[in-house]
């Protein structure tokens, strides 16, 4: 579209999480006038670690904003995968580090801090808090977004960037419910001065039994912490599912010791609770005004650690297509031509979990390496 075309657009967008929030940024940056509407009352520091990959970080340097997350980020060379006693399985440098004119390492980052600085980087008054969405309403060249506080929105074009459970999905494309995987996850972020010496670099480490336990330490290092992530199998399908102290202890039985006495510390009134889930692919994600992203489109387990980089990744892709097609409505088509397939492999592949034995289907040719090994 023409540039002035692109200045004359208004834009809604629902959800202000990782995907809402890229959106805004590089749309904004196309000129258009971009509101974003988000249901909570005020910005939480709440979540945990996350990694945000190279070709992420290249999207930041194109939009100005590298130097502001390096300033709240720790680079991180690789990832490794041990054994539930810290014998290693595989190390592996993050792909993509030097696929690009200037080096990218992957970025370690609390999600408070992500989506706390991109709120700063967007024009003043562009985020409305406290307006939950009801109804959308398509009329074909124009959307309009209803809001439980009596709110109406009229736009050109509507992004739903409204998670997993996407009201905006639901309305307009299907009603299929998100997918349990079988499994809990227990986040929490600690001190590092906590963490029994486990934090000594600024790289991800893995912990894996043969019963289906994940323990993912994230290092903060720019902030003193760890983000530490206990992934169990369970039949119990409930979004926040209850546990107690003794009974997460129990689930450590048998790693390194240093992890079970994190676990027996922990507070548990900081403990995040929840099942994970994911959703099936989505056969259309718009209409000809009206475009899901991010986990609205393609929620993907946590395994491979790609949600919040593809919902990112989705915000670029989108502001791409809007200056190459004639339309709105060609923008939204390629957009889904261009993006879909990428995030349709990476819910297959996240989906297939981890264990030793399964360490070669995701890493093909990378064969689990004899204990006291380092690859």
């Amino acid at each position: 579209m023409k540039t002035s075309e692109l200045k004359d657009l208004d834009i809604a967008i629902v959800g202000a999480g990782y995907g809402g929030a890229a959106a805004a940024k590089a749309l904004t940056l196309l000129g258009a006038n971009v509101q974003v509407y988000e249901q909570a009352t005020k910005i939480r520091e709440v979540g945990a670690g996350i990694g945000l990959r190279p070709p992420t970080l290249e999207l930041f340097r194109q939009w100005g904003i590298f130097g502001a997350m390096a300033a709240v980020s720790s680079p991180s060379d690789y990832f490794e995968i041990l054994t539930a006693t810290g014998e290693p399985i595989l190390r592996e440098q993050w792909p993509g580090i030097d696929d690009y004119p200037r080096q990218n390492k992957t970025r370690l980052i609390h999600r408070g801090d992500f989506i706390e600085t991109f709120l700063r980087v967007l024009p003043p008054g562009r985020v409305h808090l406290g307006h939950r969405m009801e109804t959308i309403t398509d009329s074909g060249d124009r959307a309009t977004v209803h809001f439980a506080n009596g709110v109406a929105v009229d736009a050109d074009l509507v992004i739903g960037a409204d998670g997993i459970r996407s009201l905006v999905r639901r309305r307009l494309f299907t009603d299929q419910e998100p997918v349990y995987s079988g499994e809990h996850a227990y986040r929490i972020v600690i001190s590092a001065d906590d963490a029994g010496g486990l934090v000594v670099d600024d790289n991800l480490r893995m912990y894996l039994d043969d019963r289906g336990t994940k323990v993912y330490c994230l290092p903060l290092r720019h902030r003193n912490q760890l983000s530490y992530d206990i992934t169990v199998l369970s039949d119990d399908d409930s979004w926040s599912p209850e546990i107690t102290q003794d009974e997460l202890v129990a689930l450590m039985d048998g790693f390194d010791e240093r992890l079970v006495e994190i676990t027996r510390k922990l507070d548990m009134n900081e403990l995040t609770r929840r099942a994970v889930f994911d959703i099936d692919p989505v056969g259309t994600w718009h209409t000809g005004c009206v475009t899901l992203l991010g986990d609205a489109a393609h929620a993907m387990l946590h395994h491979q650690g790609q949600g919040a980089n593809q919902a990112i990744q989705d915000a670029g892709g989108l502001a791409d297509a809007l200056r190459e097609a004639d339309s709105v409505a060609g923008a939204l088509a390629l957009f889904q031509d261009e993006r879909k397939p990428v995030t349709d492999e990476l819910q297959r592949i996240s989906r297939q979990s981890w264990d030793a034995d399964k360490v070669d289907d995701v890493f093909p040719g990378q064969k689990p390496a004899p204990a006291g090994v380092k690859r």
